[in-house]
């Protein structure tokens, strides 16, 4: 007994979607896809006239201030930065309230040397600390492969290093001021009645203000040296060396022969310049005034601008 064939699922349809047709009829596809798959049904987010999925989540263009947030949140959130700022504190004002109170129990008089210039010794140790941090803020990323991330969040490696800079030289200058400003503070109501002139206002801005200002500026001119290297024991092992060595070398230079450069080292090392900043140079020929500050500024400047030509051409 001949088996009857059976009917097409749908009504109206020649065949079934995907199934062998039969003969004698033409394929008929069904509506909306050539190629015989249901058309997905537009969601409430969907648009027509070709403007396609529109994200319920606003989406903007991101900008400086984004990676401003971002390396504020990571210098802040790292014990590294926490430990290096307190001792730069402890170091700079301990050592300052050591000189202050051996120079007060020696009963001698200071004539016109300012009570302010008596901070030298103690930010010269503290900025040490600085130095490292400012290697640290970019270094340790590439040390523990975070840099790959931070790449892949903001692809503009020059926004990158601009947000580390201007977060990184914000710090460093409130956190210098308030402790200059402590040790003048200090170092006055110690050492005022050993003088016989008061600092003045411009003396008081430039051993505070000034002073921060310089300060800041090297630990940046340090942060741009890591960004160079991308290593954080070389860079800070070069950093501190270049703060050291040059007065170091210019005390074994005692031939005739090499008066010139010991001179030199003494007059353009950076505690050297750190001390003219407080009206304390070591010599009378080198940098004064506010001159320490354009150098530093002009060195800093020239290491930025390499770091951020390396950065743009150099792989991760």
């Amino acid at each position: 007994m001949p088996q009857q064939q059976p009917q097409p699922a749908y009504a109206g349809a020649g065949s079934v979607p995907g199934g062998p047709q039969p003969q004698g009829q033409p394929a008929v596809p069904s509506q909306g896809h050539p190629q015989g798959h249901p058309q997905p049904q537009p969601g409430p987010n969907w648009q027509g006239g070709g403007a396609g999925y529109v994200s319920p989540i606003p989406v903007r263009r991101t900008h400086l201030g984004d990676a401003l947030a971002s390396e504020w949140t990571k210098i802040r959130s790292v014990r590294s930065t926490l430990w290096t700022l307190g001792v730069m504190v402890v170091l700079v004002l301990g050592i300052s309230l050591l000189t202050a109170t051996v120079v007060a129990r020696s009963g001698g008089r200071l004539g016109n040397t300012s009570p302010l210039s008596f901070g030298t010794f103690g930010m010269m140790m503290g900025l040490m600390c600085l130095l490292t941090l400012g290697v640290l803020v970019i270094t340790s990323e590439y040390g523990t492969g975070m840099i790959r991330t931070t790449l892949t969040a903001c692809p503009s490696r020059a926004r990158i290093l601009t947000a580390k800079a201007i977060v990184f030289f914000a710090l460093s200058f409130a956190v210098s001021l308030v402790t200059t400003v402590l040790v003048a503070l200090l170092n006055t109501a110690l050492l005022g009645d050993m003088t016989t002139e008061a600092p003045t206002g411009a003396e008081w801005f430039k051993a505070t203000v000034g002073v921060s200002l310089f300060v800041a500026m090297t630990g940046l001119f340090a942060l741009a040296l890591g960004s160079l290297l991308r290593h954080s024991a070389g860079a800070i092992t070069l950093m501190i060396g270049l703060y050291l060595l040059p007065l170091v070398l210019a005390i074994f230079m005692m031939a005739e022969s090499l008066s010139d450069v010991r001179a030199w080292l003494l007059q353009y090392a950076i505690p050297s310049q750190l001390g003219a900043m407080y009206s304390s140079a070591v010599t009378d020929n080198g940098p004064s005034g506010w001159d320490p500050l354009w150098i530093m500024t002009g060195l800093t400047a020239v290491a930025l601008g390499s770091a951020y030509a390396v950065l743009a051409k150099r792989d991760v």
